[in-house]
């Protein structure tokens, strides 16, 4: 999870990409926007491991678009493949 916030930060859609499952992988990435965000911190709230090849993951990330504040607060699944671990999906808190 870290190393993709990072890489959200830094715009790295090809890392992104990569540690997305293909089954729920998009094509492609915008991040062609006027305004671009600037990530100001990631809090891990709870790690669960499901089982061995299973796990979940919520997290509170803060950022700013144009001086204004937001925060993105998910609960992400991750499935384990060739002993990689994938973003799946996830959903999203108020």
């Amino acid at each position: 999870m870290r190393s993709r916030y990072v890489a959200y930060a830094l715009e790295l859609e090809p890392y992104l990409l990569a540690t997305w499952h293909p089954t729920t992988r998009p094509a492609a990435l915008s991040f062609d926007k006027e305004e671009k965000s600037r990530w100001l911190g990631l809090t891990i709230k709870r790690h669960e491991v499901l089982d061995p090849d299973h796990a979940i993951v919520e997290f509170v990330a803060r950022y700013k678009i144009g001086g204004r504040a937001y925060r993105l607060h998910e609960t992400s699944r991750f499935v384990r493949e060739d002993g990689r671990w994938f973003y799946v999906d996830g959903d999203i808190k108020d």
